[in-house]
């Protein structure tokens, strides 16, 4: 336990990130001073908002600064401990990603229990992926047994629970979006009533699949997909706006939507939304989900890269919609 190794931000993209945008460094394993743990990191999430923290510019969270470690959700074993509470051998949750070994504050980790479930799923279904999927589903969206949803970037990691979130809790009929012949297959698999490929057209394709309107969308992807649901939305309709893939890397204004004006008289709502805004559902999302998972009714996907030295790789696939499900990096 002498080396680590970690990914620090070398520039600032503009436009889709390199792997030139990436760098390997390596230091010292950390020692933790009083109230600090040490884990050994065992997986680490990639996600699509961490090109938006590349800009330097003002947003929710800080930009991630130039020549230092990258951080995201992680999960690992506590292999030095000098906090009271947390003991060596405990799996921890926490936010120093992109690095092997993490030094932090007692505070800012949570332990899990891995007997519960893998170490790995602490990172999707069970942890801020699954609950962005349900909080914006169930709270933001307040979808109603019966009604039609609309899933886009249905076959990522928040889209493929939402989906599936919807069924169980009575949605009449539920729709995705994906980016291949083979990921609308899996929809199809995991319960979705239908599903296209968006290379066919989202407009055109979304109203030949729900011929009688939307009642909720789960927006993933933005542009065209948002301008679609727009048109789509039957009165009153809801969209809970997770995340705009479609203009991270883009280095001019979006051309959709261009039907903005539809919002007012069909009445709709159109709301934003973080997921830690709602950690106050957080006991009946776990209640949920871990009942579903027991009896097999709900199924989640991961994508897994092997090597820290490769997480550049997996953010970069993610980018481009290599993925099925969550994508992670076995660290």
């Amino acid at each position: 336990m002498t080396s680590n190794r970690e990914i620090h931000l070398a520039s600032r993209p503009q436009g889709w990130p390199t792997e030139d945008t990436f760098r390997l460094v390596e230091t010292e394993v950390p020692t933790p001073g009083p109230g600090q743990i040490v884990v050994r990191n065992q997986y680490m999430s990639v996600d699509p908002y961490m090109r938006g923290r590349m800009n330097d510019v003002k947003s929710y969270v800080p930009p991630f600064a130039l020549d230092a470690p990258l951080d995201g959700a992680a999960i690992g074993e506590v292999v030095a401990s000098e906090a009271a509470d947390i003991a060596v051998g405990t799996t921890a949750l926490h936010g120093l990603g992109w690095r092997e070994y993490a030094l932090l504050d007692a505070a800012a980790a949570r332990p899990v229990d891995p007997s519960i479930a893998s170490v790995s799923a602490y990172l999707s279904v069970l942890g801020m992926t699954g609950l962005t999927a349900y909080a914006g589903l169930l709270e933001v969206a307040a979808m109603k047994p019966g009604e039609t949803v609309f899933v886009s970037a249905a076959a990522g990691a928040v889209g493929s629970l939402v989906g599936q979130i919807a069924k169980l809790k009575g949605a009449g009929r539920v729709i995705g979006s994906a980016g291949s012949p083979a990921k609308v297959e899996r929809l199809r698999a995991l319960g979705f009533d239908a599903a296209f490929d968006y290379h066919d057209g989202v407009r055109e394709s979304l109203r030949a699949a729900a011929p009688d309107g939307i009642d909720v969308y789960f927006d993933n992807v933005g542009g065209d997909h948002l301008e679609a649901a727009i048109s789509a939305m039957n009165l009153h309709g809801r969209a809970a706006i997770c995340g705009m893939i479609a203009q991270y890397n883009a280095t001019e204004p979006p051309a959709a939507p261009r039907n903005l004006a539809l919002v007012i008289g069909k009445r709709l709502t159109l709301r934003g939304f973080l997921v830690n805004d709602h950690n106050d559902v957080r006991a009946a999302f776990v209640r949920d989900v871990a009942g579903w998972l027991r009896d097999g009714t709900l199924s989640y996907d991961e994508t897994i890269v092997d090597g820290i030295e490769n997480a550049p790789a997996a953010f970069l696939g993610l980018l481009r919609g290599d993925n099925l499900g969550k994508m992670l990096v076995r660290v």
